[in-house]
């Protein structure tokens, strides 16, 4: 068997040179801007070919122009200079994928980044994979239960769908994901998990690691992360990456949940990509092209014919409340709905901090049980109803108001105390009909 592989490999090297597929191209550097180095004479290859930076580092081609291409540093080991022979590859960039990172912390190359090392078993994957067509996606029809009842009863999130969680920094968003990825191991779902990091610090990564390490959900978790110590380019690619493995999961015919924290620290390391790139800036200095780099991600979640589907949980910083700026509306509009956060729900101790006057989700009824769906739809609107009167009468007296207008108070306050959550807290779909069932009727 084993002379049959090693002849093997011979004959195709020798074809491989009768064709002439093993000659590589050789350029040399002339301009390097940090990350972004310029290389001419590098007259055959293609876009996002991986090249080598000759002992020193590795990149892939970012864009072809006339007489020179610019390439993008993942790696390197030395600083490069004007001058430095670059070779081409013939090859895709491409990111390491291995199953047994399953309860592990791996990188774009396939390196734990608990010990350092490389895992053993592992194979090659396109970093990004065509779309899946419309044809083989069916109806998002399927819960995905996060256990948070103002989740699960009034804005629920279904098998397949990308639902948007945004709000200011400390409101609770990636408590919210892992609330949602630790009650999977509590349902006993056959669900794989893959919390993608972006830009985060180490230290973050480790009390994510060591919180889903103490409720046993790393067995079906992975997480795959490039921190801020990472160049601009490899924390540009790591959502696609995430997205790859978990393709690779649904072609298994799993159900995967993917939660990308977050994606406005991707978009600011693109734009500066982009900005040392010389391309021409837009809006807010972001390049024309930043809404189709969000599109074409989030478009590969799905309810897959095969029975598997991709769920999506794209996370989004903003500041000061402002859920209206260029990057959160861009990607509010890709996705099904969004969970918003507010910071002043969450300072007077409302956790989790969902702002439920301009949360929404787009399949809504759709996704949840009958019973769930009816009892849902009649809490939803006995809380806004209350809300929206709660910001007129919130400073008057009780005792002056009618008896139908005080009791309508005391309900919505209630059904409002009702919704308070601790973390890792999960309810189960019997506990949420038990404790919301006492104020379906509505006044």
């Amino acid at each position: 068997m084993a002379k049959t592989h090693i002849d093997q490999l011979v004959n195709e090297k020798i074809k491989e040179i009768k064709e002439e597929k093993n000659i590589f191209d050789t350029g040399k550097v002339i301009r390097v801007q940090d990350y972004i180095i310029e290389v001419s004479g590098l007259e055959n290859v293609a876009f996002f070919e991986k090249v080598i930076i000759w002992g020193k580092g590795m990149g892939y081609v970012n864009e072809i122009r006339e007489n020179s291409v610019i390439v993008a540093v993942v790696k390197q080991y030395q600083p490069i200079q004007i001058g430095d022979e670059v070779k081409s590859s013939n090859e895709t960039f491409k990111a390491i994928f291995a199953e047994e990172a399953m309860g592990r912390v791996t990188d774009l190359f396939g390196v734990d980044q608990l010990t350092g090392r490389a895992f053993e078993k592992f194979r090659y994957i396109e970093i990004e994979n065509p779309t899946i067509s419309i044809m083989d996606r069916t109806q998002v029809n399927r819960p995905l239960k996060t256990g948070i009842s103002g989740i699960d009863l009034i804005y629920p999130i279904g098998k397949g769908q990308r639902q948007l969680i945004i709000g200011d920094k400390r409101t609770g968003k990636t408590q919210i994901a892992l609330d949602a990825i630790v009650n999977q191991g509590k349902l006993k779902e056959d669900m794989v998990c893959i919390y993608i990091a972006v830009g985060k610090t180490k230290k973050e990564i480790k009390t994510i690691y060591n919180e889903l390490l103490k409720r046993n959900s790393l067995s079906y978790t992975t997480m795959v992360v490039a921190t801020n110590d990472d160049k601009p380019p490899v924390l540009s690619l790591i959502p696609y990456v995430g997205l790859s493995i978990a393709e690779e999961y649904l072609k298994q015919k799993k159900d995967v949940l993917v939660v990308i924290d977050d994606l406005k620290k991707h978009a600011d390391a693109y734009r500066e990509i982009s900005l040392i790139s010389n391309k021409a800036p837009g809006r807010e200095a972001y390049p024309a092209d930043i809404f189709y780099l969000h599109s074409r991600l989030l478009e590969k979640g799905c309810q897959h014919k095969n029975g598997g589907s991709i769920t999506i949980l794209p996370i989004v910083e903003t500041k000061g409340g402002d859920i209206t700026d260029y990057i959160s509306t861009n990607i509010i509009s890709i996705t099904d709905g969004q969970i918003v956060l507010s910071d002043k729900q969450f300072s007077k101790g409302k956790k989790p901090a969902i702002d439920y006057g301009i949360s929404v989700s787009r399949l809504g009824g759709a996704v949840q049980t009958t019973e769930i769906k009816k009892l849902g739809a009649s809490i939803r609107r006995q809380l806004l109803s209350y809300l929206e009167t709660k910001e007129v009468y919130e400073l008057a007296n009780m005792d002056e108001m009618s008896e139908e207008l005080r009791n309508k108070m005391k309900k919505g306050q209630a059904i409002e105390a009702s919704l308070i959550q601790q973390k890792f807290s999960p309810k189960s779909a019997e506990e949420i009909l038990e404790i919301f069932g006492q104020f379906e009727k509505e006044v």
